[in-house]
């Protein structure tokens, strides 16, 4: 069994882009501009984009957080939107999901120009990936995708069940596999809550995506021998003989799937910091694409 290190790759991948980066310093030109906007004091968003922030420095990116109030107005949000769109030195830029609930947040991410969506969310952007066009993949599909790459994982031909059929992870990951690229080529099937035979299908899966938001859920009386799992989940489970009272698991029972698996991405340490550093590599396509 290999575990698919998240935190090593996209190590690796920040290395590049730093060095890209550097390059373009050499030749004078400007660097990656990422900005980032918070509405209110969420605590895992706001532990998500500070260590964006930290992410910037570390590559060489400029970055600019802009911290708003719990209560700040759909109107007022909306304007930051526009002056984002429209400011030349940013390249790209978030705004940092959940919103608070008086604010539309499909209105805010449909206000967002699709050239500087490098969260991929836009339906612009969703469109062109559906067809295989140059666009803004969303970052844990693209993780995903440059993960299963870069450990060489055989996708052709394979069966692939992703688990959860989100706009975000699981719709995305069940178009990427099964079109003609590197990690693709696969036959995928989508399960999901409604799916009344889902451990027959899981068992016949080569590789399965766990997306599915319930801790521990795919157990190894679920899977096959030899399979290679992704595990996208990531919930706090009461664990009192931690100091803090948790203990980080994903979808996957690691303990007892990891001893059937070929491949398989610990939680944490997986699919988590990929999604990181394909928001920077975003941000570097955007810088490219702007220039």
């Amino acid at each position: 069994m290999t575990i698919l290190d998240g935190n090593k790759t996209s190590k690796d991948i920040k290395n590049e882009i730093a060095a890209q980066v550097e390059r373009m310093k050499a030749k004078g030109e400007k660097v990656p501009h990422l900005a980032a906007v918070l509405v209110g004091t969420d605590g895992a968003s706001m532990t998500y984009v500070n260590s964006k922030v930290k992410d910037c420095e570390m590559v060489g990116f400029k970055s600019t957080l802009i911290d708003l109030p719990e209560e700040t107005s759909e109107e007022k949000l909306l304007q930051i939107v526009h002056d984002l769109n429209t400011d030349d030195d940013v390249d790209g830029f978030i705004v940092q999901l959940p919103l608070p609930k008086h604010i539309d947040e499909q209105k805010v991410l449909m206000a967002i120009n699709p050239d500087k969506d490098v969260d991929g969310f836009h339906p612009t952007n969703v469109g062109k990936m559906t067809l295989g066009l140059p666009t803004f993949i969303s970052a844990t599909p693209f993780g995903i995708m440059e993960l299963l790459e870069r450990y060489e994982i055989e996708t052709s031909g394979k069966h692939v069940v992703v688990m959860g059929r989100s706009h975000i992870v699981g719709r995305p990951m069940s178009i990427l596999l099964s079109q003609k690229r590197k990690a693709g080529n696969a036959t995928v099937t989508v399960v999901h809550s409604r799916t009344t035979n889902l451990k027959e299908i899981t068992k016949q899966a080569d590789i399965i995506v766990a997306a599915i938001g319930i801790s521990e859920f795919l157990t190894a009386d679920m899977v096959k021998d030899g399979v290679v799992v992704i595990d996208v989940g990531i919930t706090r489970v009461p664990d009192d003989t931690k100091k803090r009272g948790y203990r980080l698991a994903g979808d996957v029972d690691f303990e007892s799937v990891s001893k059937k698996a070929s491949y398989i991405t610990p939680v944490p340490g997986g699919v988590g910091p990929m999604t990181r550093a394909m928001l920077l590599k975003n941000t570097l396509l955007a810088r490219e694409r702007h220039s």
